[in-house]
C-alpha cells in the first residue's frame, strides 16, 4: 500500500510529501495545490496502467486530458518534474520508486527512473526496528533493483540496470513509456519481479473516484468495476455474486441519511436480456404503508453521491487507494459523523485507504481533536507562490489556534493558513539574518 507521495516541481509544487494513512483528508483554500497532489496520483496509475507518458498527460482516445494537460505539468518556468512513492509490501519491507520526466515542446519524455527494496530488521514481535529517542535509527537494507543510466535529451532510448548483484545487467528500453511498464512480464530475477509487481499493483489500484449523480440516474449494463463518475453503479452492484450483502451494508448507510426513510437499496436486472441494471430504493415513511419503490432518477444527488463512496468502498480490490474530493458534496452537515464512521469502518474492513479533499467545516468539526493526526493542509507561499503540504500535527502554533476554535472554525475562518503564512515569513527572517 502506497504510505508516501513526494513531488519536485509537479505543477505548483516545488518539493513537498503527502503522507498516506488508513484516512487522510486535504484540506485548504481555493488554490491552494489539493487537486495538484491528487493529479500526481492520477499521473503514476496511467502510465502504471500502460499510458504513454505524453498520453497520460494531455489525453488521448482512451483517457481525457489531465487538468492543466502538459503545458502545466512541470513547474513554471521549468521544463522537469520528478514524482516519488514509498509502497509497504510487508511489514518489513517498502519499495521506493521515482520517475523524472522532462517536457519537450508537446511531448513528455523519461530523464531517470529508479525502484529501490528497503528491507528493515525486525524486533522480537517480528514487527520492524524503527527509530527511537535517545538510539540511532536502525537503517534498513537497501537494493537497487533497477537505476537508469543519464540520458541525452535526444537519445531514443534509456538504459536501465537491473540489480544482479554487480554493476546491473544493461537494459535498453523506450523513453516514451515507464521503465516499470516496460519491464512487466519480462523473465527478471526474482526480486526485481517481486518489485514490479508490487508497485505496480499499488499504482494501478489507485482510483479516483468523482460521482456525478447525473450520470447515475440511468439504466447501466451489467460490469465488473465502478466507472469513475459511478454512472455504472446499478450495473456493478447487480452483477456482484455478494450482491445481497452489499444491498445490506448500503440499506443500513443509507437508512441513516436524512433525506428520506431509506428501508432497503438494491440494484435489478431489466429488460428481455436482462443485461441492463437499475438503482432502486423503498421508502416507507408510516409503518402501516407498503413501501414506496423509487428509482435512481427520484434520489437525490447527495444519496446518489453518498451511495457511490459506499460502493466503491465496498468492490474494490484490497489495498487499494480511493481517491474522492470534496467527499461531503451533497452530503447534510448532521451526517459528517456517520461519513466518518463509514469510511473508517468499511476501509478498515477491506484494507481500503481513503484520501479525500474537503472544505466543510462540519466534517472537520466531526473528526474532533483526536483525528487531526489525519489532516494535511495546502497552502501557498505568498512569496514564491509554491504550494506546500503540512501535517496539521506538525503546526508549531497548533495548541494556541485550537484555543480559539475546532479545527472546522479555524479552516472556516482561515487562521490555519494564516498561522502557516506567518510561520514561513519567520522562518525566512531568520534565514535572513543569518546570513
Amino acid at each position: 500500500m502506497i504510505t508516501e507521495l513526494r513531488m519536485e516541481n509537479w505543477k505548483s509544487y516545488a518539493q513537498s510529501s503527502l503522507y498516506i494513512d488508513p484516512l487522510t483528508v486535504l484540506i485548504g483554500t481555493n488554490a491552494s495545490g489539493k487537486s495538484n497532489a491528487l493529479d500526481a496520483f492520477i499521473f503514476l496509475n496511467r502510465i502504471a496502467c500502460g499510458a504513454m507518458l505524453t498520453s497520460a498527460l494531455q489525453g488521448d482516445g482512451a483517457l481525457p486530458p489531465m487538468r492543466g494537460g502538459i503545458e502545466w505539468a512541470a513547474q513554471r518556468p521549468g521544463k522537469k518534474f520528478a514524482l516519488e512513492i514509498i509502497s509497504r509490501a510487508d511489514k518489513l519491507t517498502d519499495y521506493e520508486y521515482r520517475i523524472d520526466c522532462r517536457i519537450s515542446d508537446t511531448r513528455c519524455e523519461l530523464m531517470a527512473e529508479r525502484l529501490l527494496m528497503k528491507k528493515y530488521r525486525s524486533d522480537k514481535d517480528g514487527q520492524r526496528v524503527l527509530e527511537k529517542p535517545g538510539k540511532p535509527a536502525s537503517k534498513p537494507r537497501t537494493v537497487r533493483l533497477f537505476v537508469t543510466d543519464p540520458c541525452p535529451d535526444m537519445a531514443p532510448n534509456i538504459t536501465a540496470r537491473l540489480y544482479n548483484e554487480k554493476k546491473g545487467t544493461p537494459k535498453s528500453l523506450g523513453r516514451a513509456h515507464a521503465v516499470l511498464f516496460q519491464l512487466v512480464g519480462q523473465r527478471l530475477r526474482q526480486e526485481i519481479q517481486d518489485g514490479v509487481n508490487s508497485v505496480i499493483s499499488s499504482l494501478k489500484d489507485i482510483f479516483y473516484l468523482d460521482p456525478i449523480p447525473s450520470h447515475m440516474r440511468a439504466y447501466s449494463p451489467l460490469a465488473d468495476k465502478l466507472d469513475a463518475d459511478a454512472r455504472n453503479i446499478a450495473g456493478v452492484i447487480a452483477a456482484l455474486p455478494t450482491a445481497k450483502e452489499i444491498e445490506a451494508v448500503l440499506t443500513r448507510y443509507a437508512g441513516r441519511l436524512p433525506e428520506r426513510d431509506i428501508r432497503r437499496v438494491y440494484a435489478e436486472t431489466v429488460g428481455k436480456f436482462n443485461s441492463d441494471a437499475m438503482l432502486y430504493c423503498e421508502e416507507n415513511w408510516q409503518p402501516a404503508d407498503a413501501p414506496h419503490t423509487v428509482d435512481a432518477r427520484g434520489m437525490s444527488d447527495g444519496t446518489l453521491r453518498f451511495l457511490a463512496i459506499l460502493t466503491a468502498l465496498l468492490t474494490r480490490p484490497e489495498k487499494s487507494l480511493l481517491i474522492i474530493e470534496e467527499i461531503d458534496n451533497g452530503l447534510h452537515p448532521s451526517r459528517a459523523n456517520m461519513l466518518l464512521e463509514m469510511l473508517q469502518t468499511v476501509g478498515k474492513q477491506r484494507r481500503i485507504d481513503v484520501l479525500a479533499t474537503t472544505h466543510n467545516p462540519a466534517l472537520l468539526d466531526a473528526m474532533g481533536t483526536e483525528m487531526i493526526a489525519y489532516i494535511t493542509v495546502a497552502h501557498r507561499d505568498s512569496k514564491t507562490g509554491h504550494s506546500i503540504l503540512t501535517l496539521l500535527e506538525d503546526m508549531k502554533r497548533l495548541p494556541a489556534l485550537l484555543a480559539q476554535g475546532t479545527t472546522g472554525h479555524l479552516s472556516s475562518r482561515g487562521l490555519i493558513e494564516r498561522s502557516l503564512q506567518r510561520s514561513l515569513d519567520f522562518e525566512g527572517l531568520s534565514e535572513f539574518g543569518n546570513a
